[in-house]
Parts: C-alpha cells; structure tokens; sequence
C-alpha cells in the first residue's frame, strides 16, 4: 500500500505542475516500453501493415521458429529445411525473399550485415521474450540495418516485470521435438530496479532424416528506472548445431523417399546400404547486447537511445566425396597412396565465421497537439573473417604440408552503415493526416582476400577485392484519412534502395560486379471496423529497378543465388476480414491476389554439346517463388477455460526459376493446424495450462520451396532436350506438439 500511496502522490505533483495539455501527452508516455518506436506504424499511419500482440504470440509458442508464428499474416509463406519449422527456417513476403526483408529488436538491426539475411536458429525460441511484433509490408517507414526492400519486422522485447513471477513451458511431440523454457522475473527491487531471466532448450530429430537440431539460448535483461528516465541493458544470445538439409529432396524422389537427405553422403558399404558422415552439422554460437535508454524530456518530448554488439563464431563441417575432389581445389598438393599418385580424394572441411557488429540508434520523438515528429538515425560497423579449413583427408598418411589443419582460404568483409531519417505525420484536419518521411542511408563494403571458390583460369582461390560506396536517398509520404470511427483510406508512395549482398559479388559473372536495387511502392488502402465486422483492402504496386531476383539455382551451401533484372514489378491485392460469429468464436483470414513479372528476360543454359552457356529470351515471365494466390483463415474459439484455434493456409502455384517452366514449379498446397487449450488457476499458481497442436491436419503432402540445382540442353536438332535437377524441401505431414505451461 506504500508504494501505492507513493506512486498516487508522486504522479498527482506531476499533474499539478503540467496543464490539462501536458496531462494527456504524460499519459501517453510509457516507459516500460524501451525501444525506439518512431520504426513503427501508428493507426494513422498511411501503410500496409499486422500487429501482434503477447497473447498472439503465446497461443502459437510450441517452439517452431517465428516465420511459422507470422505465416498468420497476409501475403506471407514459411519455408523449413526440416520440415517441422525448427532449426533452418526462412519466409517470404509478398514474394520478396527474408535478404530483403529488414529486421529488428527494439529498434536494433538483427540482419546479418554482409548476407542481409536473418538466422533465427542463432537465436532460438526468442519468440518467449517477444512482447509484441510488427510486420510492414512494403518499404514501410524509415528503420535502421538492412534496406526494407519489400517488407520489415519489428520486434519488441519483453517488459520488465512489474512484480516477481515465475513460468515454465514445456513441449513435447512428433520427431522427439522438446522444448523447455524456464523464465524468471524479481519484480520491483527497491522501487527501481527489475530484472528478467530466461533459460530455453530445443531439440529435435526433424522430420527430414538426419536433419537434427540441438539449440540452447538465454535471454536476460536488467532495468532502471524512475519517474523520468528507463535504462536497460539486455543480452540474449544462442548455440546452435544443425545438421545439413539444404541440399532438398531430389524431385525424382518425392514419391518415394520423401525424407531422403544426401548431405554428409559418403558412399556405400559391401551391402550397398548408403554411409554417412556422422558430423556433417552446422555449429554457431552468438550473443547480443544492448543497452537502451529512454529519457523523457519533457512531456512532448522524449529521447531513446541504444549501444548494440553482436558476436558471433561457428563454422559448418561437411563431408566432400562422390569418387573425390580435386586437392588442388583445396590448395592440397598431391600425395602418394600405395605407390600412386592421388590428385583426387574425399575430404572434409570446414567453412568458418568470426565476426563483430556493433554501433548505436537514436530518436529523439516529439508528440504534441497536430504534430508526431521523430527525428533518428544509427550508425553499424561490421567486421567479419571467412575462412576455411581441411581437417581430412581420404587415404592421407601424413606431411608436413597438412599438419595438423590446413587452411585453404580467407577473407575479410568490412562494412560501415550508416543512416539518418525525419519523419512526421501532422494532423491537417481533424480527420485528415499528412505523413512525410526522408532517410539517407550510406554504406562502406569491403571485401578482401580469397573466396571459398577455385579460379580455373588462375589456379588458385578466387581473388575477392571489392570495395563499395552507396549513398540511397528514400523519401515517403502519404496521406491518411478518416472518414469517421469505423472507416479510413490512405495512399502512400516510397522509395527504397538495397545495397547488393556478399553472395551477390562473390558469385557474379566474371567481370560484372551486380547493381544496387531500387523499388518504388504505391500504396492505397481502405478499413473497416466494427466489433461484430471488420475489413481491409489494400493495393500495391512495387515498380523495381535491377531488381536482384532469385534465378532458381543455388551455391554448394544451398544459399539462393540472384541476378539483376532491368525492369520488374509486383502488383496485388490484399483483402483481410474478421467476423465476431458469436461471443465466444471469431473469424479472421486474408487474401492476397497478385501479379509479379520481369519483361524482356533472357535466361542461360547450359549447352553440354558445346560446353557454352546458350541465350534463351523469354520476354515476360513470372518472377520466381511469387505465388499468384495466398490465403489465410483462422477460427479463434474461447469458452471458459477451453480456446482452440483452426488456422489453413492456402499457396498457390509457385515457380523455381524465372523461365515460367511447368516443369519447374512448386505445387499449391493447402494446410491446415489445429490447436487445442485448457487452462485454469489452481491454488498457488497463477495459472496452469494445456494445450495441443496438431500440424498438418489433413496429413497433405507438400512441399515449401525448391531450387535448380542444375539445368542443360543435350542433344542435338530434334533429339535436343532439357535436363533440370531439381531439389524440393518437403515438409511434414500430420505431426503432433503437446504443451504445458506454468505461471506462478
């Protein structure tokens, strides 16, 4: 009751001392919410975007990544290597692929500053300390990291506890998948300090064989604060050991041997049964820190700023073998093996990394009367070493020049990135919003030394010196309206740029480094709320300039390979609506409709008569892994103690490759997942739950992605044909994840 009393009088000086004005806009401050928020969306901001918020996040938590908790959001499609979403998971976003997508924690990059990418498998189960989350489709507002070339996810982490609790979450299922999380929270010690602890353990055998995953993670945060000011400093981090299933499935195999898994494959014993290489994982260990402060200024105004460093170090090992690889790819010379030369043999390698990224954020919001104006920025150095090492060699009796590791490549990437931005959004009429927003962003890349690739013409490693400067200028605005307290519109126009990524230089044709993107995104958008009924509709037209597009192949890692296309775009319509059916039921789906070409495209193939890479002009073609047709729905139910939930998801046809091939396609799917729940509140718990997911209900045979692995001409005249190898990443089918949660 002290503190009660304390707080009462504490905040009735406060209003004593602010007019009726000042009043409104104190309340709106939130300290507890430490991030810098000028990267979100407000209601009258005039873009496309989905929220969710902790119980959102909660009823879905069983462990599987977040781009499965996202997939109930429109224009969205999840993609696992295991096929269970956990351990490698990935996603798109209105077609656009996870590079190009920007992603953030409190404000903070999490993007890999030289790939573009986000390994959620370095950070498992983060979804346990996610408060809330923000997808912006499009180029979305000004945020820090990575270009948001296409789409943008901005996540907030936990709020400190207000008083002591204690919760633990454990899942158990299909493929011995386990998940245990145990979190902590002392509440308010001495009336200004908290701190929140989690510990998490995730484990699976994956539906794909061999495709285990073993991941432990930590997530803590400490706090200050008083009646003005919020200090925190947060680290959470993970360890990770894959092992490999990027290669896919073989499309000839998915009838078959739908789980068949070819990584670590080292040849076949006297019985024929195929052998594999025991320690054919991917290992990584990394850890995040920041420390943010929010100081409230006066009651308009209010400063956040944040240090981060992120350290991260692993390497993958991989068997090399079918009959043997050339030593001197390896820098390996030639050795004798019962009185024979060996020019080729089986090895194993490692390919490692061993990097630091760090810098600082800020914004400095201003909210009073018509005005909401941010002003923010941020400033990143990356410093990455690639490298990589043979630890065996098939047959090899031992010298000097392999003792005890031999290192066959090594380079640096450097990468200073930098922004500022002005945003505003000011209330012209009561009803009407003018919204503005400029960003330029400046960005220093290098990358020297030698590539983990051999240079044919020189006979050694290829050589990497690329040195970059951009400097992309993104200005917004728009307009928003609202009619009245059911029903806005709003239009907006955004520029955004995206600086190519490390595979983009170190994979280009010879002599062509690729070109920086450009994307101009036209948004109109209607909605209506009501609480029995509610709609939206949103238009889009994405016009890309060398856009750097999916060609369908990949590198010996499984990692996408791009190239820049003239003239492109993507256009569609997104409709969501949800529907109050009954107290105690609710309906929400969406669906998106949509358009996405490349004109005048030429594709290569290769000739294996000739040896040549043959032109083959296509004219318009539909851009790669954009399926035409998304749909969500989801059945929410709560009655009592009992919730369920029914979520489907509908992807339409998708192709592999920019030639519009039937041949070269992922089939549509339909899958649906149901979800059970039970929770109470038993004598001296909180609560007590359980709850079960089945996956896949209707047990469909499916499959997420895809690639060419390869694809040529043989052949000559009418005897010509086309060869494609393509590989398909299946996922699961009917699988079940059962889950107990205690809160005290």
């Amino acid at each position: 009751m002290k503190k009660v009393f304390f707080t009462l009088i504490c905040l009735s000086a406060v209003f004593l001392c602010f007019s009726e004005e000042q009043k409104d806009s104190l309340n709106l401050v939130h300290l507890q919410e430490v991030q810098v928020i000028s990267t979100r969306a407000s209601d009258k901001t005039p873009l496309s975007y989905s929220d969710l918020d902790k119980s959102d996040i909660e009823k879905e938590n069983f462990g599987q990544d977040i781009p499965y908790l996202l997939t109930i959001t429109p224009s969205l499609v999840a993609t696992s290597d295991a096929g269970t979403g956990i351990g490698y998971t990935g996603f798109r976003i209105r077609g656009t692929d996870a590079n190009r997508i920007n992603i953030t924690a409190n404000g903070i990059p999490l993007n890999d500053a030289e790939s573009h990418g986000m390994f959620w498998v370095n950070i498992p189960d983060f979804t346990s300390s996610v408060q809330d989350l923000q997808v912006q489709r499009g180029v979305g507002t000004s945020t820090n990291g990575a270009g948001a070339f296409g789409a943008s996810i901005n996540l907030k982490t936990e709020k400190l506890p207000p008083s002591p609790y204690g919760e633990f979450n454990g899942t158990y299922g299909s493929f011995n998948t386990s998940k245990a999380t145990l979190k902590l929270g002392t509440g308010q010690i001495r009336e200004h300090w908290a701190l929140d602890v989690r510990l998490s353990d995730i484990r699976s055998d994956g539906y794909i064989d061999r495709a285990s995953t073993n991941l432990q993670s930590y997530f803590a945060q400490l706090g200050y604060y008083n009646e003005n000011t919020l200090l925190k400093f947060i680290v959470f981090g993970g360890k990770e050991k894959t092992h490999h299933a990027w290669d896919g499935v073989p499309g000839d195999s998915l009838e078959t041997n739908r789980t068949y898994n070819s990584c670590g494959l080292m040849g076949k014993d006297a019985s024929g049964k195929e052998i594999y290489y025991d320690n054919q994982t991917d290992n990584y260990l990394q850890s995040n820190y920041q420390l943010s402060l929010l100081q409230l200024l006066n009651p308009f105004l209010k400063l956040n700023m944040a240090l981060h460093y992120t350290r991260g170090e692993g390497y993958y090992e991989e068997y090399k073998g079918d009959g043997g690889v050339a030593l001197k790819k390896y820098g390996l010379q030639p050795f004798v093996y019962k009185g024979d030369s060996v020019f080729d043999s089986d090895i194993v390698r490692q390919k490692h990394l061993d990097n630091h990224f760090g810098g600082m954020i800020f914004s400095l919001d201003y909210n009073r009367k018509q005005w909401n104006v941010s002003l923010g920025g941020g400033a990143n150095y990356y410093d990455g070493n690639h490298f990589g090492r043979v630890i065996w060699v098939k047959n090899y009796a031992g010298d000097a020049w392999f003792f005890p590791e031999h290192e066959y490549y090594r380079s640096t990437g450097k990468k200073a990135d930098g922004n500022i931005y002005l945003k505003a959004n000011y209330t012209l009429f009561r009803k009407l919003n003018l919204y503005a927003d400029m960003q330029y962003r400046a960005i220093d890349y290098r990358i020297e030394g030698q590539n983990d690739t051999y240079d044919k013409r020189t006979q050694a490693m290829q050589i990497l010196d690329v040195h970059e400067k951009f400097g992309f200028f993104n200005p917004k605005a728009g307009l928003f309206y609202r009619i009245n307290a059911s029903n806005d519109v709003f239009a907006s126009f955004a520029v955004g740029h995206r600086e190519p990524n490390r595979n983009n230089y170190t994979d280009a044709e010879d002599n062509k480094n690729p070109e920086p993107e450009t994307l101009y995104d036209y948004e109109v958008g209607y909605s209506f709320r009501h609480p029995v009924f509610s709609a939206g509709l949103n238009l889009y037209y994405m016009k890309y300039k060398d856009q750097l597009v999916l060609t369908g192949n990949v590198n010996e890692i499984g990692e996408p390979l791009t190239s820049n296309v003239p003239d492109s775009y993507r256009m569609g319509v997104e409709l969501s609506l949800g529907t109050q059916i009954a107290p105690w039921i609710r309906w929400d789906g969406s669906l998106t409709l949509s358009k996405n070409e490349i004109k005048n495209y030429t594709e290569y193939v290769e000739d294996w008569e000739t040896g040549n890479y043959e032109p083959n002009y296509l004219g318009t073609t539909d851009i790669s892994f954009s399926p035409e047709v998304l749909a969500n729905s989801l059945f929410s139910l709560n009655y009592g103690p009992w919730s369920a939930g029914l979520q489907s998801n509908y992807v339409g046809k998708q192709y592999i490759d920019n030639s519009e091939s039937e041949d070269r396609k992922i089939n549509p799917y339909f899958v649906s997942n149901l979800r059970l729940g039970y929770a109470f509140h038993p004598k001296g718990l909180e609560s007590l739950s359980f709850n079960i997911l089945i996956n896949n209900l209707f047990n469909e045979k499916y499959e997420t992605n895809g690639y060419v692995w390869y694809t040529w001409y043989q052949g000559t005249g009418e005897n010509r044909t086309r060869g494609n190898d393509l590989r398909y990443f299946p996922q699961a089918g009917t699988n079940i994840l059962a889950n107990v949660t205690v809160k005290f």
